[in-house]
């Protein structure tokens, strides 16, 4: 199999496939950051086209629409007619649509999986993958599935529906974390250690394993990226983009991308989701 993109979510998955027993050929623009995984194992190609030759599933793991389109058009016509194809990016429902509609052009097979999870889960292969398509390329990528989750959740029958489900839960994944960084500038901000916030909560119905994980980072001031700040920011734009066009209030949404944007702007966009607490 092929996996397109390894930036960090694609390195890691193509990690836990090798792990599984997966024969795997990567590929990436910037061809240094594939080179580290010839030693995991892995096949690493020069070109999209040569990636996805023998392939009979293709994993694409980039960052946007704009590359997910120009890796259809570049190897698109060079894998096997069987191939199924797995749209793994976030891209957004427009984009969605474009890439199904350049799917059709090209006579691919294609479903989609959304990746529910960060670095390290993908590493260990641990993530939620939020599926959609046919039943039939569904159950032929159910191995690789498999090799890179700790569970599956079924969205619907038609690529997009994965799409929505993940727009729906990385907003949840924005909301918790900047709600997280508030809480925990307001307890500093009115003379207690900040600690103290993760305490009253553990345990309770309003507790959350994420508030503990990067609560803990922003009390540290550490970010090492395991959802780069950036990466969520294209996110909330997706998000609100997408919200807007079904008559969703986007309130909320507004003000998570300003509470972002702040923190990207004062240097933090390349480290992780938690630096989301600087803006407070």
């Amino acid at each position: 199999m092929s996996v397109l993109g390894t930036g960090a979510m694609g390195a890691g998955v193509a990690q836990s496939l090798l792990r599984g027993g997966h024969e795997v050929t990567v590929w990436n623009r910037s061809a240094e950051r594939a080179r580290p995984l010839a030693d995991a194992g892995a096949t690493v190609a020069t070109d999209a086209a040569e990636a996805v030759a023998e392939a009979q599933v293709v994993l694409l793991t980039v960052f946007d629409t704009d590359a997910v389109v120009d890796v259809l058009e570049q190897a698109a016509g060079d894998a096997p007619e069987s191939a199924v194809w797995v749209q793994a990016s976030t891209i957004g429902v427009a984009g969605t649509e474009t890439v199904v509609q350049l799917a059709e052009k090209y006579g691919i097979t294609l479903v989609e999986a959304m990746m529910l999870g960060t670095k390290t889960p993908a590493e260990q292969g641990t993530l939620t993958m939020l599926v959609a398509g046919p039943d039939e390329p569904v159950a032929v990528v159910a191995p690789v599935l498999d090799a890179v989750s700790a569970k599956v959740v079924r969205a619907g029958d038609r690529v997009g529906q994965g799409t929505a489900l993940k727009l729906a839960a990385n907003a949840w994944i924005a909301s918790i974390t900047a709600a997280t960084g508030q809480s925990l500038a307001i307890a500093a901000a009115l003379g207690l250690d900040p600690q103290l916030f993760l305490q009253a909560i553990e345990g309770s119905a309003s507790d959350s394993a994420y508030a503990h994980t990067k609560g803990a980072a922003m009390i540290a001031g550490e970010f090492p990226a395991q959802f780069a700040l950036d990466g969520l920011r294209k996110d909330i734009g997706l998000i609100t983009e997408a919200a807007r066009a079904a008559d969703v209030d986007t309130t909320l949404l507004a003000a998570l991308g300003r509470v972002y944007a702040d923190a990207s702007a004062a240097g933090h966009g390349s480290e992780d989701i938690a630096a989301v607490g600087t803006a407070f």
